[in-house]
């Protein structure tokens, strides 16, 4: 079994473990799971699309509590990421998001007001997004059997 590396800092253990060729199997102390591996197979997520559903996910979860307040608890909202990668470099120079919520019942002063309010929360709270414009230290270390 792979070794479990606790994410101390958020209170939750987060690992993968290999269940096949470039297939892996993200879990959560919690008992959450998702399917990880290459483009080339079916019903995964590659990493790299994990990373933009992280940065969408954290947006809508940003904005969702000032909409609520709005707009109330029901209304819908869709948040598209998108960003292609730079395989020489392998990074993703620019992700470009779009929050699609409908705001047709407020007036153009109020659908301002209330942008103004979303865009700020998502720019104070975001952790995911907040981590990729300021960027981060990543330490890698392995341990063996041997």
């Amino acid at each position: 079994m792979a070794e479990q590396t606790p994410d101390t800092t958020a209170g939750t253990e987060l690992w993968v473990e290999r269940t096949g060729t470039r297939r892996y199997t993200g879990r959560s102390s919690r008992g959450a799971e998702v399917l990880i591996g290459a483009e080339s197979v079916d019903g995964v997520f590659t990493p790299g699309e994990l990373l933009k559903i992280a940065l969408a996910a954290c947006t809508g979860m940003s904005s969702d509590t000032p909409l609520a307040r709005r707009l109330g608890e029901n209304y819908d909202a869709t948040v598209r990421v998108s960003g292609a990668a730079d395989r020489e470099n392998e990074v993703y120079p620019r992700l470009d998001e779009v929050l699609e919520v409908d705001l047709s019942e407020l007036d153009a002063d109020a659908q301002e007001r209330l942008l103004t309010v979303v865009l700020k929360s998502v720019d104070k709270v975001c952790t995911v997004g907040r981590t990729l414009k300021t960027g981060t230290v990543v330490n890698l270390s392995v341990e063996t059997d041997s």
